[in-house]
């Protein structure tokens, strides 16, 4: 009989987005008809032509060896010239590193930061491999409120922080929400953080993908203090804007030089170094950035103002997202749980989403870091999350049948009838 495993991995749960990506796959299986996947953040548009080419070159010219931890000198430069007149980074060379996807290069810098017994600030609104990152890395996650529009408030994290806290986590454009963080409040959380001692982490995934206003990269605010002082480590990534996902291809700035030094490490145990033909494409993505970039904005965006409409007039949406790939509905008025609705409306519509309690859990860890139990924020009890970056056909197709299989539910409801 095989021994317990008593790790701290062995404790956490797989994320709700893998529940939901199975059992969609299973269906399929199972009936032999497509599901309508609006549970998971994948483009129906392509990476340009000339990514595709500078990939397949590298192949057939042999440049397949290894590269260093920090990724490619000629993909560095790249991005550094991107940051600077992108985000506005005042970033260097050294500061700059190469990782397979942004959420490996996210894992390697809380690998980086993490210390015995510290503490790490996640939203209470979270991407859930956030939770699962900082868990794995040996960080005890706190969990900060958010307003009810899920936006972050100084005070309210002020008022959550420990004396064990060492690092904060803001992501902007969020998922699951969509909410954009505007310079004034990105500015009093950084103060916030400055004044604590804290690191920040900024995942800007979705930088590209903001609908009202331009994004801001918090590290922009930090271009006036010394290098040596700086405390905002900013993690982006090519999946989104030039829709490279299977490529596996993201990149960090770090805030200054001693925490670059650290990340090699990290980097040089984690994965040697990212794909040197990937690396190539990265290149090539970053060379024509600001088209690609500018028209997958416009598809995804078209996507929201257009199919997302529906979901408002039926009262399950307040407002249109103001960045990212994601909305998050509210299904309370069918009486059902998030988890069941999603499932039910799989089984029966063939229309797969995500149950956004799953974005919400509530971790009780042991002395040793373990997560012994878990729960879910009261308030995410009724709310699912759909990707509307997906093919716009299959996204209205997709929309009309959850609104109406909400109204059947309500109607039910309204006669007694169990769903």
């Amino acid at each position: 009989m095989s021994p317990d495993i008593f790790s701290v991995a062995g404790s956490i749960p797989s994320s709700c987005l893998h529940d939901i990506f199975r059992a969609a796959q299973a269906q399929e299986e199972r009936t032999g008809t497509e599901v309508v996947k609006l549970h998971v953040g994948e483009p129906y548009f392509h990476p340009s032509d000339a990514v595709a080419e500078a990939f397949i070159d590298a192949v057939r010219r042999g440049d397949t060896k290894y590269t260093g931890p920090e990724g490619l000198s000629p993909l560095r430069e790249a991005v550094v010239d991107k940051l600077r007149s992108d985000n506005a980074l005042d970033t260097e060379f050294s500061r700059v590193l190469i990782s397979p996807g942004s959420c490996q290069g996210l894992a390697a810098l809380m690998q980086s930061l993490a210390e015995p017994g510290a503490e790490i600030l996640l939203p209470e609104l979270h991407w859930p491999v956030h939770l699962q990152q900082s868990l794995l890395a040996g960080f005890r996650p706190v969990l900060y409120p958010l307003g009810p529009d899920f936006r972050p408030d100084p005070e309210a994290i002020a008022a959550v922080a420990t004396p064990r806290t060492r690092v904060l986590l803001l992501n902007s454009p969020a998922n699951p929400s969509g909410v954009t963080l505007d310079p004034e409040v990105l500015a009093a959380v950084l103060d916030l953080a400055r004044r604590r001692g804290w690191r920040v982490i900024s995942d800007e995934a979705y930088e590209h993908f903001c609908y009202e206003d331009e994004h801001v990269s918090v590290a922009s605010l930090e271009r006036d203090v010394p290098v040596d002082e700086r405390i905002v480590h900013s993690v982006f990534t090519f999946s989104k804007s030039f829709a490279m996902t299977g490529y596996r291809l993201g990149y960090l700035a770090l805030a200054n030089d001693r925490a670059a030094d650290v990340m090699k490490v990290v980097q040089e145990a984690n994965v040697i170094g990212t794909s040197t033909p990937v690396q190539h494409a990265g290149i090539a993505a970053l060379r024509g950035r600001a088209d690609a970039a500018a028209t997958n904005r416009k598809l995804v965006q078209r996507n929201r103002d257009v199919a997302l409409s529906p979901l408002i007039e039926a009262g399950l949406l307040s407002e249109l997202p103001a960045g990212g790939w994601y909305a998050m509905l509210d299904v309370g008025r069918t009486g059902l749980d998030a988890e069941t609705f999603a499932m039910r409306l799989l089984a029966r519509t063939g229309v797969a989403v995500v149950a956004g309690n799953g974005f919400a859990m509530r971790p009780d860890l042991d002395d040793r870091g373990r997560l012994r139990s878990f729960g879910y924020a009261p308030w995410a009890r009724h709310l699912i999350r759909i990707a509307y970056c997906v093919d716009p056909a299959q996204l209205e197709l997709g929309v009309q049948r959850l609104v109406e299989f909400v109204d059947e539910c309500g109607d039910g409801q309204r006669h007694g009838i169990r769903s």
